[in-house]
């Protein structure tokens, strides 16, 4: 694995342990980002929606820009989404 490689796996695990942090310390997160997600979830550019709504409605900050981290982020919401219409 090349030191660029490396560098942008550390910086993935940064970005998420700080997020990690955030949910554990504010339980609310979780049950916020999962009811915003809902609302938008089969709209166009639902990402973008999703993400704006949840820095404006918690302390998760997505920037414009998504990261590796953020992506990550409303790809596993998208997953939970999908495991919870799976159940129904």
């Amino acid at each position: 694995m090349s030191t660029v490689d490396e560098s942008r796996q550390l910086k993935i695990i940064n970005e998420l342990r700080v997020f990690i942090k955030k949910v554990l310390s504010d339980p609310t997160i979780a049950v916020k980002s999962m009811e915003i997600a809902r609302k938008y979830r089969d709209d166009p550019d639902a990402d973008e929606k999703i993400a704006r709504e949840i820095g404006a409605n918690t302390s998760v900050r997505i920037p414009e820009k998504f990261s590796d981290a953020d992506r990550m982020f409303l790809e596993i919401i998208q997953e939970v989404l999908d495991d919870e219409g799976a159940l129904y």
